[in-house]
């Protein structure tokens, strides 16, 4: 019998079917190799130079949280991705499968783009990264190039997991910051017991996370924070605290990447433990 210490539980799940864009919220998601199934499934991409359209550059793609995508239906394993409804800046609701989409979006974002889907690509894609002038970061007041893991738009693993208690480390640290899980873009928020104020998923890299009955995922190292966690979206001011937060007192990192060891449903309220 494989003996686990509880963590907690799975307080919410978070889909983003077009990288850099707002997502959706879920009760459940199904987990496959590739992380929650539809998620990073769709992208623009900037047609002059083939570069993947990121927030990490906000200098040259300043909207991209001021759009939403949700997935017209649920996702199912082994089938094409259903279609993705985006939810433009205006309020004007468009469908993937629209053959004009391509003009709406260049429109709006003032770049020719165009919608691509990440099923059936082999294709290593580059994006943009702005680093701001934070102490800490590896580079600063510059842009650099990185390479997306190939066949993927993720920009790094497939998972990501986030804490409640370093979320509310983070506020003690900065109180007069709004630290919401939707300046992370987490996958799986995690919320740990006893009031925990800390940095908690440092100590769980290297080992394997058990979730729910099913899903079992390998921790494999932190998640650095980049200049989209000091962006406006919604009613959340921009704010660069957030981000030197971080830096000053977890080497920028808020989080963790995971690869997936087994697929299945996950749900919220499942558990969450160490095996």
């Amino acid at each position: 019998m494989i003996s686990t210490q509880s963590l907690g539980t799975i307080v919410s799940l978070w889909r983003y079917p077009v990288k850099s864009m707002m997502g959706e919220e879920l009760n459940a998601a199904e987990v496959t190799k590739g992380g929650l199934l539809g998620d990073r499934a769709y992208a623009l991409v900037d047609s002059s130079d083939g570069k993947v359209a990121s927030a990490k550059n906000p200098r040259k793609w300043p909207q991209l949280f001021n759009f939403r995508a949700a997935l017209a239906d649920a996702p199912k394993t082994g089938v094409k991705t259903p279609p993705v409804r985006i939810t433009l800046p205006d309020g004007d609701v468009v469908n993937s499968e629209q053959p004009d989409l391509p003009q709406i979006f260049s429109k709006v974002l003032k770049r020719d783009v165009t919608l691509g889907a990440i099923a059936g690509r082999r294709d290593a894609v580059e994006a943009e990264e702005y680093w701001p002038d934070i102490d800490g970061l590896d580079h600063r007041d510059t842009v650099t190039d990185f390479g997306l893991p190939e066949g993927t738009f993720f920009d790094c693993a497939v998972v990501h997991l986030l804490t409640t208690a370093t979320l509310d480390r983070l506020r003690a640290l900065y109180p007069q910051g709004r630290f919401e899980v939707r300046r992370f873009r987490p996958n799986l928020v995690v919320q740990t017991g006893n009031g925990e104020k800390d940095f908690v998923e440092n100590a769980w890299i290297g080992q394997i996370l058990a979730i729910g009955d099913d899903v079992r995922l390998s921790i494999t190292g932190p998640c650095p924070r980049c200049v989209m966690t000091t962006l406006p979206q919604g009613d959340l001011p921009a704010d660069t605290g957030i981000l030197r937060t971080a830096a000053q007192h977890n080497k920028a990192n808020v989080g963790v990447y995971a690869s997936v060891l087994q697929g299945g449903k996950v749900r919220r309220g499942d558990s969450v433990r160490l095996e």
